[in-house]
């Protein structure tokens, strides 16, 4: 009877845990998609406008940026930097707006692919990345493998393209620029699984009142898997105008 009782109270408790973790999980998916959506709105604003003029233009040599769409360009970067150091001591709701706020910024710097590439393969490749994430988080949600090691290998592997892509700029190398690109979706691929399993594992050992700004920061892990994604592909397989 003893054995029988803890029998029951510690499937109550895993089911517990599995619903817990399944709201938590549907709640870093909801924040990484608002987030977005907020992207794909100011990118397509920026470009439907005039303003998209006072940072980018596009010519025979390519895409022309004033000094406020080299900040455009650029701005993401210091504020994701920021954010990732300060989002555990701040408010929740501060630390949804500010992921919202990203998402807009990211906008920005996005729109010149408007000039680059037309509607239609953008779409396609927007698709066919939303296939790639969707699959590779099911597997990081669903798999008993330990992709620890496997993470570390990919994050060495991203600052490698990184300092390669800086290198690039420089060199204008397309060899250097289509390697960058196969690798760089490779390496965002399997990142989304090491995420995913990431946020999972990590999931018991927040305190519950610190559950919402981990969610946020999962989001904001899953959000620049998805982009890095979108633009590697982009660059691969995007028909330019």
């Amino acid at each position: 009877m003893v054995n029988f009782t803890q029998s029951k109270v510690s499937q109550s408790k895993s089911s517990s845990y599995d619903l817990g973790l399944r709201s938590y999980m549907l709640k870093v998916f909801n924040y990484m998609c608002l987030a977005l959506c907020i992207t794909g709105a100011t990118s397509y604003m920026t470009i439907s406008t005039p303003l998209i003029h006072a940072f980018f233009n596009h010519g025979q040599g390519g895409i022309g940026m004033s000094g406020l769409g080299w900040a455009a360009t650029f701005a993401p970067l210091v504020f994701v930097m920021f954010f990732s150091s300060k989002i555990h001591t701040m408010h929740p709701g501060k630390a949804k707006f500010m992921l919202m706020a990203f998402g807009a910024l990211m906008g920005l710097s996005l729109a010149p692919i408007f000039l680059l590439y037309t509607g239609a393969s953008i779409v396609r490749m927007f698709f066919i990345t939303a296939s790639v994430f969707a699959s590779m988080s099911l597997y990081g949600y669903t798999t008993k493998r330990d992709l620890t090691a496997f993470g570390s290998f990919l994050m060495m592997g991203l600052i490698g393209i990184i300092i390669a892509s800086v290198v690039n700029m420089f060199m204008k190398s397309p060899a250097i620029y289509f390697v960058t690109s196969v690798i760089g979706v490779l390496i965002f691929t399997g990142l989304t699984a090491y995420d995913v399993q990431k946020i999972v594992r990590t999931y018991s050992a927040v305190p519950s009142s610190r559950r919402e700004n981990a969610a946020v920061l999962g989001a904001l892990s899953l959000y620049l898997d998805f982009i890095n994604l979108f633009l590697m592909l982009l660059r691969l397989f995007g028909n330019r105008r």
